[in-house]
């Protein structure tokens, strides 16, 4: 991976890194004097903003992306934290949600360099007892799987997701799903948590588990009411993949930058933005921490974090339900990242010999996942058998990694707010760490230390160091439970994608649907902006130029 260079404007304007991998005509539009006048100001290069972005340059507004971070991305950032030539994505790996955006042909990004493998086999778990579970692409092959560890649950597999297919239509149809010969049960099971989905379809402890540990990766709490489809992922999981970007998690942000420059428009690194400009109650623009500014003629995109957004203008021109609503945000479950380089990838002992998937996960019992939150409210760190999401990329993908070797991440969950004090992680963290590669060994045995070749470990307050948009270390930008999902993000009462202060719109995990790779919410503010700008978004992707 190129590392990004400084390089200082004229007069003492304060550094910025470009985009080393792009052409010399982009860099040097990135050389933007502070102060100059573009159409759109979009404050954050996370995918989100970035797809906002290249559908208002393809409609020909001048736009500028601002990027607090040496490297844009967001949570779709990729670095080399370990070592040399190992390229560790830092926070998601797996872009499933986004494979059905229409941007992904509406932008053809495949031309500006962006390219999927989805990897076969998608999951697997391995048990203490020695037992295991395999997600693969061909479903009767998973199934066959459910059948090996209990052959009630092997039918009950292949008849929910039956059930799934037939009834999925109709699950924002009250009226059409009470027609349906099994609407009524599914209605109830509509408002079921995952937890309970996963005791009412599986009977062995362990496929509840699978079930459970598959999705929680999207951090949804397993025992909320409503959470139900994250019981049943396992089901999707292996018809749809779950597909990695080629060369890590940042080349989908890497695409969108070159189709927003070869567009017109500036992307530039390294500046945070810490106040909106505000003339008769409008955002017209925002200033930088270096003390930059940015004017907007048209409108301002934020993907900031809302918490952090609504301290960057005059508290009199926010609603105070606005207000009211901002502090009731509650911050998920944190994340607890280990990455590793190494030198083999893990191998679990299956039938015949062993296997190395791409992605994995633990979880010794149901019960076990409902401890997070109780663990979580205690601020205590727990590492007794924990849950946990192992992802070895250079499985399907070995661009990431010098020839034969891998990267590994550990994803975890641990409290931000520990009862020691969040300044106390830095001397935890380590132990924590050991405790979640302890754990993979006893599933992995061939993970001895000499496999080891680097590390770089991140705690939840790292992970809001690195990134001021994972909120407490929330990796989907906060709780994802019924009060802060779907329309009640980011604050219920205002029009979706437009803030209280005119010409201000709000895009990123903080905006319907929420965080995860899907890009829908960055499509979507494209699409209230070129509304409001008289235009739509289906004028704009039937122009050819």
């Amino acid at each position: 991976m190129t590392m990004i260079t400084r390089r200082g404007f004229i007069k003492g304007a304060a550094a910025l890194a470009p985009l080393a991998h792009l052409p010399a005509t982009a860099r040097a539009r990135q050389a933007t004097p502070p102060k100059e006048r573009f159409d759109i100001v979009v404050a954050g290069a996370g995918h989100n903003s970035l797809i906002a972005a290249a559908y208002l340059a393809k409609a020909g507004y001048r736009s500028v992306v601002l990027e607090d971070q040496p490297r844009i991305g967001g949570g779709v950032g990729t670095r080399e934290v370990t070592l040399p030539g190992f390229k560790h994505d830092l926070a998601s790996s797996v872009h499933g949600g986004i494979q059905s955006n229409p941007a992904m042909k509406e932008l053809e990004l495949a031309k500006y360099g962006l390219s999927y493998i989805v990897p076969d086999p998608v999951m697997h778990i391995s048990f203490p007892d020695s037992s295991y579970i395999t997600v693969w692409r061909d479903f009767e092959r998973t199934a066959r799987e459910f059948d090996r560890i209990n052959p009630k649950d092997g039918a009950a597999f292949r008849r929910i997701a039956a059930e799934l297919e037939e009834v999925q239509p109709l699950l924002g149809n009250e009226e059409k799903l009470r027609q349906h010969p099994q609407g009524n049960v599914w209605r109830r099971r509509l408002k079921m948590s995952a937890y309970d989905m996963a005791c009412h379809v599986f009977e062995d402890s362990r496929c509840r588990a699978f079930a459970l540990a598959a999705g929680h990766l999207g951090g949804e709490p397993p025992s909320e009411p409503g959470s139900y489809r994250s019981a049943l992922s396992v089901v999707s999981s292996g018809r749809n993949g779950r597909p990695i970007a080629v060369g890590g998690s940042d080349a989908l942000a890497q695409a969108l930058a070159r189709f927003i420059t070869a567009h017109g428009g500036t992307v530039l690194t390294n500046k945070r933005v810490t106040r909106l400009i505000i003339e008769n109650k409008r955002s017209v623009g925002v200033e930088c921490a270096d003390g930059s500014s940015y004017l907007a003629g048209k409108a301002v995109l934020s993907t900031l974090h809302v918490k952090h957004l609504v301290d960057m203008a005059p508290r009199e021109l926010w609603p105070d339900d606005f207000v009211q609503n901002v502090a009731m945000w509650r911050p998920e479950v944190a994340m607890f990242v280990a990455h590793y380089a190494v030198k083999e990838p893990p191998k679990y002992p299956v039938a015949g010999g062993t296997l190395s998937p791409c992605e994995s996960v633990t979880l010794v019992n149901p019960a076990r996942l409902l401890r997070l939150e109780f663990d979580d409210a205690n601020g205590q760190i727990n590492v007794e058998d924990p849950p946990l999401q192992i992802v070895c990329p250079t499985v399907a993908d070995p661009s990431r990694a010098p020839a034969g070797m891998h990267t590994l991440k550990i994803n975890g969950f641990q409290p931000y707010a520990i009862q020691q004090g969040p300044q106390q992680w830095e001397q935890l963290k380590n132990q924590v760490a050991d405790a979640y590669l302890n754990t993979l060994r006893r599933l992995a045995p061939n993970l001895t230390d000499d496999k080891i070749l680097g590390r770089y470990i991140v705690s939840p307050v790292d992970l809001e160091r690195l990134n001021r948009h994972f909120w407490h270390g929330s990796a989907h930008a906060g709780y994802d439970g019924p009060g802060q999902s779907g329309d009640m993000r980011p604050v219920p009462g205002w029009s979706d994608y437009r803030m209280p202060i005119a010409g201000l719109y709000q895009t990123g995990a903080c905006t319907r649907p929420g965080g995860s790779v899907n890009g829908t919410p960055g499509r979507n503010a494209a699409a209230a902006m070129l509304k409001d700008f008289g235009t739509s978004i289906e004028e704009v992707v039937s122009r050819n130029v």
